[in-house]
Order: C-alpha cells, then sequence, then structure tokens
C-alpha cells in the first residue's frame, strides 16, 4: 500500500496531505489509491492473460506486475537469483546452438547477469535465433547502454518488428524471460538477464565492444573451453563446494585471475527458543544470580521465526556461502531441514570447553566459543537470527580476495567514563573491550559496530583467547549478560583484527535498523519493503513488553512473508 502511494502521488501532494488530513483520513486515502492501482493492475494482467491464453495455458508461466509493468513470467523451480542467471544464459545459448551461432561467456559487468559474445557478422542470425526464442518462449529485450544496468521500466517487449528496428544498431542487448516461484510473489526480472555483446573482428582478433576486466580481445580461431562459472559472478559458490557448472568460453576467461576469491566462507547463527519450557525451566534455576534489567527481558530471547527468513536471505542473496552452523542450548527449530547438507546443528556442549558454566543464557559467553566449532572455516560470517539480508551479497562485502575482513563502523558511540555496574550490558563489554585494545595497543575504542553480518577470522578469536585469557574465561562463564563481559565476536574482535593487519574498516553496505518495539515501525517495515534497497537490516526488540509482543509477531510475520516469499531448501 505504502509503495502505491508513494509511486502515484506526488510528493508535494502527499506533504499537503499530511499537514491537513488526520491519519486515519490518510490512511483511508492511502488505501483507496492501493485498491485502484490494484483493480487496474488486475484488468491489465487480464488483457495480457487473455491475449496469450494458448500459451499460459500449454506452458508453466504466468501474468505478473512488475512497477506497475504487466509482465509474462515463467516459473521456475526454487526461484533464486543465482537460478534466474543461469537460466537466462541457459536459454541464449540453446538458441543459439539451434541457428549454429559460435558463442562464448564473457564476464559481465554485473554480477546478477550472465554475457555472452558473438561475432558482429553473425548479428542478423543472432537476431532470427532471439526473436524465435522469444516467440516461442515470451521474454524481453532492452539495449545496453554504457556501464548502466538496464532498469525494469527500459523494457522494449517482443512482438512486432518495429521494436526490434529501435535496439538493433546497439552493440548490447540483454535478453532476460522473467522468472518467478509458484506463487508469483517472487519475480525476477531484467536485472538477471543474458547480454549478448556482438565483437568485431581486426585483422586475427576479436575485439570487445565494451570492457570486461578480464579480456579486451580474444584470437578469432580461438578453440573454446570449458570454465565454472564462479569464475564469471562471484554471486556463485566455487566448484568444490557444491559442484562445477561449466559454462562455454575462452582460455582469456578460464584462469583464475589476480582478486577472485579461492577460500571458503561458512556461516554461523547463534539462535534460541526462549518460550521453550524445557529452556524456561533452566533459566528459572538461576533466577537468583545478579543480572542487568536488559538481560532478563523476555524480548531478548523471544524467537519470532526470524531465523527462517534470515535463511531464506542467505539462500537467495548469498549462495556461496559454504555451510551454515546453527549454535543451540540443545534446541533445533521444528521446520529445519537437518538432512540438508549445509546445515549443520551444533550444540553449546560441543564449543564449551568448561561443562560446569552450561547452561548459559549469555550471548556473549556463546559468540566467545564459536571459534571451537569443528569443521568451521578460517572465514566465517557471524549472524544473529534478527540480522536478515535484503539484496544480493558478495563475499567481497565482507573479505577481500587476499582474506583481509571488513567491518562496518556504526555512527553510535561507546560511552565515555569508567566503568560502572550501572551500564547496561552492552555498554559495559564495549568498555571492557576498549580497556583490552588501548592497554594492548594504545588506542582508544569510540564507536559501536552496526548489526550486520560479522566477518570473522576463526585464527583470530583463537588469539583473542589467548591474549586475554582471564577476561574471555570470565565471560565464558557468566550465565547471563554482565558488567564483566567483553563482546568478542561482534566488536574485539574487529578492533584487535584492524591492529594484527587483518581486518579493516569497510565502505559501501547499504543497512537498516529496526527496533521493532519502537513507534512507527510499520512505517519503516513498509518503505522496507516497498524499495528493497538494502543490503542488510536488523529485526531487533529490546523494549516490547510482554502484552505488546503479539502485536508485534503479526507486524513482523506480514513483513517477512511478504519479503520472502519462498521457502528455502532450509526447511522441511
Amino acid at each position: 500500500m505504502i509503495s502505491t502511494y508513494r509511486r502515484v502521488v506526488p510528493v508535494g501532494a502527499r506533504r499537503l496531505i499530511a499537514a491537513h488530513v488526520d491519519t486515519v483520513l490518510r490512511e483511508q486515502f492511502k488505501s483507496g489509491i492501493a485498491a485502484m492501482t490494484e483493480m487496474r493492475g488486475q484488468l491489465q494482467r487480464g488483457r495480457v492473460a487473455r491475449r496469450h491464453r494458448q500459451l499460459l495455458a500449454t506452458r508453466d508461466s504466468m501474468v505478473v506486475s512488475v512497477n506497475g509493468k504487466v509482465r509474462i513470467a515463467h516459473v521456475l523451480p526454487d526461484a533464486t537469483p543465482l537460478r534466474a542467471r543461469r537460466s537466462n544464459l541457459d536459454e541464449v545459448a540453446a538458441a543459439l546452438r539451434a541457428a549454429g551461432v559460435d558463442y562464448f561467456c564473457v564476464r559481465s559487468p554485473y554480477e546478477t547477469s550472465a554475457a555472452v559474445a558473438v561475432r558482429e557478422k553473425d548479428r542478423q542470425a543472432v537476431f532470427r535465433a532471439l526473436r524465435e526464442a522469444l516467440r516461442v518462449r515470451p521474454g524481453y529485450v532492452v539495449p545496453v547502454r554504457g556501464n548502466a544496468d538496464p532498469k525494469e521500466s527500459a523494457v522494449t517487449g517482443h512482438g512486432p518488428r518495429r521494436q526490434w528496428k529501435r535496439v538493433s544498431a546497439s552493440d548490447v542487448f540483454r535478453y532476460a524471460w522473467y522468472r518467478t516461484d509458484r506463487s508469483g510473489r517472487l519475480v525476477l526480472g531484467v536485472r538477471y538477464g543474458c547480454d549478448i555483446e556482438f565483437w568485431r573482428q581486426e585483422d586475427d582478433r576479436l575485439v570487445s565492444p565494451r570492457r570486461n576486466g578480464v579480456a579486451e580481445s580474444v584470437p578469432a580461431d580461438e578453440a573454446a573451453v570449458e570454465a565454472d562459472e564462479s569464475l564469471f559472478t562471484d554471486l556463485a559458490p566455487l566448484p568444490e563446494e557444491q559442484g562445477p557448472t561449466p559454462v562455454r568460453t575462452r582460455r582469456a576467461f578460464a584462469v583464475g585471475a589476480v582478486g577472485r576469491r579461492s577460500f571458503p566462507v561458512d556461516a554461523v547463527y547463534t539462535w534460541v527458543d526462549g518460550s521453550d519450557p524445557h529452556w524456561l525451566r533452566q533459566r528459572a534455576r538461576f533466577s537468583d544470580l545478579p543480572y542487568h534489567d536488559e538481560a532478563a527481558n523476555a524480548a531478548r530471547y523471544l524467537s519470532r521465526d526470524e531465523l527462517r527468513y534470515s535463511l531464506r536471505s542467505l539462500h537467495l542473496y548469498a549462495p556461496w556461502i559454504r555451510t551454515i552452523y546453527l549454535v543451540t542450548a540443545d534446541q533445533t527449530p521444528q521446520w529445519l531441514n537437518t538432512d540438508h547438507p549445509r546445515i549443520k546443528v551444533v550444540s553449546h556442549r560441543d564449543i564449551f570447553r568448561d561443562p560446569e558454566v552450561l547452561p548459559t543464557f549469555n550471548s556473549h559467553a556463546i559468540e566467545s566459543q564459536l571459534h571451537r566449532i569443528e569443521g568451521l572455516s578460517e572465514h566465517f560470517l557471524y549472524f544473529n537470527d534478527d540480522v536478515i539480508l535484503g539484496q544480493e551479497i558478495l563475499p567481497q562485502h565482507f573479505f577481500l580476495p587476499n582474506g583481509l575482513g571488513k567491518f562496518y563502523l556504526s555512527p553510535a558511540l561507546v560511552p565515555f567514563g569508567d566503568l560502572s555496574a550501572e551500564d547496561p550490558p552492552v555498554a559495559a563489554a564495549a568498555k571492557n573491550n576498549r580497556r583490552l585494545i588501548a592497554e594492548r595497543f594504545g588506542d582508544h575504542i569510540v564507536r559501536k559496530m552496526k548489526h550486520v553480518p560479522h566477518a570473522l577470522h576463526r585464527s583470530i578469536l583463537r588469539e583473542i583467547e589467548t591474549e586475554f585469557p582471564e577476561e574471555h574465561r570470565r565471560t565464558a562463564a557468566s550465565r547471563f549478560r554482565g558488567v564483566d563481559d567483553i563482546s568478542v565476536a561482534s566488536s574485539l574482535h574487529h578492533y584487535y583484527a584492524f591492529h594484527a593487519g587483518r581486518s579493516f574498516p569497510g565502505e559501501g553496505l547499504v543497512y537498516r535498523y529496526c527496533d521493532v518495539g519502537r513507534p512507527g515501525v510499520q512505517r519503516m517495515l513498509g518503505r522496507l519493503l516497498a524499495d528493497r534497497d538494502v543490503h542488510v537490516f536488523c529485526l531487533n526488540d529490546t523494549t516490547s513488553t510482554q502484552d505488546e509482543q503479539g502485536r508485534r509477531q503479526s507486524v513482523m510475520s506480514r513483513f517477512l512473508d511478504e519479503y520472502f516469499p519462498v521457502p528455502s531448501p532450509f526447511e522441511r
């Protein structure tokens, strides 16, 4: 509703409405705009469906709306951005092979789209082949100009020859068949298409019409070879991790150039079901221990199914992750597919050196033991279950190809002053971190970290335990967050690794923090859903009372189900 209202009503009119109309009438007006727009969309989809009735009846396709425009989309089982990219490449390659047109894959400037090179002299044969392919399975074609990724609104469509004439002189085209899941709610469009580049022949070489970062030209008569998909997009997993995906190319594009990631990256989640009766009984046994009120807030332990949707986001937007470790207090979500080869459930008992400190209800303590996970890669991302990916994300957002990590500083500051028994646990841990870094390196921590996936080095975590043994042991033994804790994974690691020359402050990660217990959260979630323009968002709740939790749950569930409608293979 919010996205429709913002798209249809100009900014000036929205401000005028906000200034003179009360909240209830404004919401009713938005609802009316949304209803009229939806009705218009239904009529447009109906017209397209009638026009292509025969095709839609014989193929697994449906009519969808994308940014107010009607498109035909083809159902793709287990639809993901990477699978949409692969499918569009496969469609183009099949059409070219059927027409006898030679081609080879090249590195695209865009991670989400594939690119295929053909000879300039084959231009007309390529057009004929792709026109026939689009006639059989309706898709869309758009010219690519410069280094700008084509937008949905730039699609010229398929069909009449006059539309092809407007784009026939371009050196690069993008062909895209829209992909969707069976519900039609996840739609993957032009961004995941396949570019065709027309390479001109100069003497005995073929020359690229645009830069690709690998080779500007190749020998004209060189034989084709096969190479793995991961050489052409950093969105793809390494072949040794999830199996090779070979593509046809030339020798220059089949080598692992300097700057390519060659190491695995795992993901680690910590999770607790705060409504589990056994867990609640265990926690009650230690209720006489001293702890800060914030550490006892039920909202901190409440599971709103964020983990389910965080895993959906990982499946969609970070397919390059190798193994996902879920660290729990011998709890497993009923919906989790523990038979999936990439899912490993790890008990606290498996990673804590001293079993006498268990059970623990302290996230600082649990995070201090992550390096003990058996089989964990040297480079890994640590997720809280309320941290969710909002769009495609790449390994280089977190690690350079040489292994250096990136951390993301928050504008929020660590409170100045000495440690106090009145400090909230998060502030106390930050002050303790600051003391350790100052004593070891002479610098003082002043900024907190953003609530994003934390890029960690297993070896650095081991070194921190060795370097600060007493603080590390005390944190591991603290059943609840306390004034003596250090926060190893979310802060101390990054500052220590920075001084060790292993990590540095990163930039370019678009991030939103949403406290779902604060007023106005529905407006913020609506904007997130409409724009889908952030890499990471965090849905945190440290303030909701018991009475408010049901309403917050409903708001969160609607938002997450709309953002991630398709179950991941990590669910039963």
